[in-house]
């Protein structure tokens, strides 16, 4: 059973548990006071308008130039693909799997398992409940390594200045690709993980 059948609603600044009034359309939390919902309003709308965002502002993020390593006077922007080989070449290969795992598996299976999330929760696709929550949990868990290259090249410009010999700058596909980052952690949170349970028991039908 869930907690919404028993009239049980959970406050979502507190997490503080409170009893449903049928006779009140507004409840406030009896802990902080906040507005009470059985389920974040608009949560799917608000998901879908982040996560389209974050999928038109990933294109740039991969195209635009993230980053320029010079060496010895000479060097040229490289987007991440091309920054993850010059790493490479440069002998630095841990840096290199960072960026790698941290700009392109991270962020496009963020975009795929948010978007299958929703998609799946809208349709009633034949998707257990179990395997909605794990999805979401693992989206939940790798989005707080989410900012780590940006952090690698924050701490590549500031470290890795040596004037002519070498250096490395940030490129405005750096923005980008932040943006992206930070739109896909807000789709994260705004998704209420209580819709997968919503749809439990007509997917246990269509099995």
């Amino acid at each position: 059973m869930r907690a919404i059948d028993a009239g049980i609603l959970v406050c979502d600044t507190c997490h503080a548990l409170n009893r449903e009034d049928p006779d009140r359309q507004s409840i406030p939390c009896s802990r902080c006071g906040a507005t009470v919902h059985p389920r974040r309003p608009n949560s799917i709308v608000r998901t879908w308008a982040l996560l389209i965002t974050a999928t038109i502002l990933y294109i740039p993020a991969n195209v635009l130039p993230i980053m320029t390593v010079n060496t010895l006077g000479q060097g040229s922007p490289a987007t991440i693909m091309s920054g993850v080989v010059a790493l490479i070449q440069h002998d630095m290969l841990p840096i290199a799997a960072v960026v790698f795992i941290a700009s392109i598996l991270v962020p496009t299976f963020k975009l795929v398992g948010i978007g299958l999330l929703l998609y799946s929760v809208q349709r009633h696709q034949p998707l257990s409940a179990r395997q909605r929550i794990l999805m979401y949990r693992f989206i939940e868990f790798i989005g707080r390594w989410s900012m780590l290259d940006i952090f690698v090249i924050a701490i590549l410009v500031a470290v890795v200045n040596f004037g002519h010999i070498a250096s490395i700058e940030a490129n405005p596909g750096a923005i980008a690709f932040a943006t992206v980052v930070i739109l896909t952690m807000l789709a994260a949170l705004t998704f209420d993980p209580r819709l997968i349970w919503d749809n439990t028991e007509s997917d246990d039908d269509n099995e």
